[in-house]
């Protein structure tokens, strides 16, 4: 489920839609939880499909560590890609804000921990990556690391919008990683290799 102080907007006719906030949004946020009304679609599903499924399930979908299609029932599957993306996945099924995002910004990730199937050009923003590989988890995954860590300790001191959505469990655990009582989950165990060979860090 995508943050609720979001709307889908036309952005313009080169990127299409996108998911933009419509009010302030601090770092730390999260942004969207992998929740009950989200599909999940194994391989050997996803190969018996007619190639009209098959096709939306690549252009709106992602694969888990798992290998397998998730497709977010609401607008979670508009937002775009930025190699300068203001949220970023975790390892525990749930984006964060990696930076405060102010009303009519658009909400973006990196879709390089996306473990997308085939490299594609993004549009130019004078970054030093310009496209986006499948095994782009592996490449990048523990500077993503350092990333990601300040922010998600940021978790437990902002307000949650989604938080009926994390487990008590998870819940602990989040409060465990902020306070320095626990390591947080590499992103590079999300990486599903094409070839099925697993990393796990």
């Amino acid at each position: 489920m995508i943050h609720p102080k979001t709307e889908l907007r036309f952005i313009n006719d080169e990127i299409g839609y996108g998911v933009v906030a419509t009010d302030f949004i601090p770092a730390g946020t999260i942004t969207w939880v992998l929740d009950k009304l989200d599909r999940e679609f194994s391989p050997l599903e996803v190969e018996g499909m007619d190639q009209l499924y098959k096709d939306i399930l690549e252009v709106y979908s992602y694969r888990n560590r798992a290998g397998n299609y998730i497709l977010c029932w609401d607008n979670g599957r508009f937002v775009n890609h930025s190699f300068n993306s203001n949220c970023f996945t975790t390892a525990y099924d749930f984006e964060i804000a990696l930076r405060d995002i102010y009303p009519g910004e658009q909400l973006t990730d990196d879709y390089g921990y996306l473990n997308i199937s085939e490299p594609f050009r993004a549009a130019p923003e004078g970054t030093k990556r310009k496209v986006v590989y499948p095994d782009d988890l592996v490449r990048y995954g523990k500077v993503w690391d350092k990333k990601l860590l300040g922010p998600f300790k940021r978790i437990p001191k902002v307000d949650q919008p989604l938080r009926t959505l994390i487990s008590r469990e998870k819940w602990d655990m989040i409060h465990n990683i902020s306070a320095g009582k626990m390591e947080m989950e590499s992103l590079l165990t999300l990486y599903y290799p094409q070839n099925g060979r697993q990393m796990v860090g």
